[in-house]
């Protein structure tokens, strides 16, 4: 049983994630998009891959979910640092980050979720692969999105996502992202 502490650092956990959703993925102001998806938005949509992914590559959608769930969460501390900011600073690892974001969280919620961060760090099980390239695949989508609505610079981010994807579903869901239509599924074929 947890006690009224531990309740409360689990509660203030929740409350910081939630800044994830005000906060913007900073890169794609280079691209110019004035009003970048949240990070949360994101990160909603990295776990939806994960679990497609998953299902297609034989990996556990939920350790996957979850995984793509948190994979971003340091990012309420350390923000969305550009990958060119990345050449001039230097920043502790993301699992030292979710091991003070959980601290005061009950020890079975912190423990699983620093294993989580840890293993998707770690990128080796078949599951932290398939969350990494699901990342790397929402990237690519919204690089498609954001094109589509008109933002011309975006291929830099459609060629680095996809240069990064690991499985071989993840190439096939890339192929049908940039041959396929962000709105086609308004118009699903007759049945």
């Amino acid at each position: 049983m947890s006690s009224d502490h531990d309740v409360t650092g689990a509660m203030s956990f929740i409350f910081e994630a939630g800044v994830l959703k005000r906060a913007a993925r900073t890169g794609w102001w280079f691209a110019g998009v004035k009003h970048p998806e949240s990070i949360a938005e994101h990160s909603f949509r990295t776990a939806l891959i994960g679990m497609v992914l998953a299902a297609m590559e034989g990996a556990d959608p939920g350790r996957v979910s979850m995984m793509c769930v948190l994979h971003d969460t340091q990012e309420t501390r350390i923000t969305d640092v550009p990958h060119i900011a990345k050449r001039y600073l230097t920043s502790v690892p993301n699992t030292a980050v979710t091991a003070d974001q959980v601290a005061d969280c009950p020890p079975a919620v912190a423990e699983a979720m620093r294993a989580a961060v840890a293993e998707y760090e770690a990128g080796e099980t078949r599951e932290a692969v398939v969350a990494r390239d699901a990342d790397k695949l929402e990237c690519l989508v919204q690089a498609v999105e954001y094109r589509h609505q008109g933002v011309a610079d975006v291929q830099r981010w459609i060629d680095s996502s996809r240069a990064a994807l690991r499985t071989a579903s993840a190439h096939r869901l890339a192929d049908a992202a940039l041959t396929g239509s962000p709105m086609a599924w308004l118009n699903p074929p007759a049945r």
